[in-house]
C-alpha cells in the first residue's frame, strides 16, 4: 500500500525540518510527504525546498485555516493510506510507519489504524511530559471520554473522500468530529495499535489559551449534537481524569 503523509504549516521555520526528517528517516518507503503551506514568510519555504530531492512535495497558497489545508491535502494525495503529522511534531522513531503499514497489510478490510502519543517539551523532543494511551474502540469509547490522538490516526484515503473529510465549521475540533464520525457514527473498521507513534510538542492551538480550551469543548459538544447524540453525564469527569492520568 502507498503511504501519504500530509503536513500543514504556516510560518514554522523553527521545527519544520524536524518533522520532515522524522519522515525521511522512516525504515520503509514513504511514497509521498505532501506539505500544504499557507503562504509562509519566515523561511519555512526555503527549508521545505531544500528537501525536494528527498521526496517532499509542496503546495503553497493562502487557505481558510488548518482544516481547509488538510482537506486540500486529502484531495491531492495519491496514497492508499493517509496520516497527518503537524509541522512541530515528529514520529516516535524510524519504525512508526512500518508498524502501521504492516497492520493494514495484514488485514485488507481495515479502514483505520491508530496508536498512542507522547507530549514532549518544546525545545527537547526527548523530554516526555505526558503519555496519551488510547484503547480499542467499543460502544462506550467516546462516552467514556476517549478519543484517538489525531497525529497517530491513519485512514484509507478512499474513506476520507467518501465521508467528506474535515468539517470546516469546526475551527479547533474538526479532527475530533471526523474521528467521532468515522468510528462512532459510520462504524468504520479500526484497529488499535498499542504503540507510541508520535512525539507532539506542547503548545498546540487547542490548548494554547483558556478561550481556546473553552471553544474546543464547545465544539466537542457541537460534534455530538451534529450527529444527534447526547453526551452522557460521565463524559466530562472521565475525560478530565484521563488527562490527569496521562501525567503519571
Amino acid at each position: 500500500m502507498k503511504v501519504s503523509i500530509i503536513t500543514v504549516v504556516f510560518n514554522n521555520a523553527l521545527t519544520i525540518q524536524d518533522t520532515i526528517s522524522s519522515i525521511i528517516n522512516q525504515n520503509i518507503c514513504v511514497h509521498e510527504h505532501l506539505i500544504i503551506d499557507g503562504g509562509s514568510t519566515d523561511g519555512t519555504l526555503r527549508i521545505i525546498q531544500d528537501n525536494f530531492d528527498l521526496g517532499v512535495s509542496l503546495i503553497s497558497e493562502p487557505d481558510e485555516g488548518i482544516y481547509d489545508a488538510m482537506n486540500k491535502g486529502i484531495r491531492l494525495a495519491f496514497g492508499d493510506i493517509i496520516g497527518f503529522l503537524n509541522s512541530d511534531d515528529v514520529y516516535y522513531d524510524e519504525t512508526t510507519l512500518n508498524q502501521v503499514s504492516r497492520v493494514f497489510e495484514a488485514d485488507p478490510t481495515l479502514e483505520i489504524v491508530y496508536g498512542d502519543l507522547v507530549y514532549v517539551r518544546q525545545h527537547n523532543l526527548d523530554s516526555i511530559v505526558r503519555t496519551w494511551r488510547s484503547r480499542p474502540f467499543n460502544a462506550r469509547y467516546f462516552g467514556d471520554g476517549h478519543v484517538p490522538p489525531h497525529p497517530s490516526f491513519f485512514v484509507k484515503r478512499k474513506i476520507l473522500l467518501e465521508t467528506g473529510g474535515f468539517d470546516q465549521q469546526f475551527k479547533l475540533a474538526a479532527d475530533y468530529e471526523l474521528m467521532f464520525r468515522l468510528l462512532e457514527i459510520e462504524k468504520r473498521r479500526s484497529f488499535y495499535l498499542p504503540s507510541i507513534l508520535v512525539k507532539m510538542r506542547l503548545g498546540g492551538a487547542t490548548n494554547r489559551s483558556a478561550s481556546n480550551i473553552r471553544l474546543g469543548n464547545q465544539e466537542i459538544v457541537a460534534a455530538w449534537y451534529k450527529h444527534s447524540r447526547s453526551i452522557p453525564l460521565r463524559f466530562w469527569l472521565l475525560r478530565y481524569l484521563k488527562k490527569v492520568h496521562q501525567f503519571f
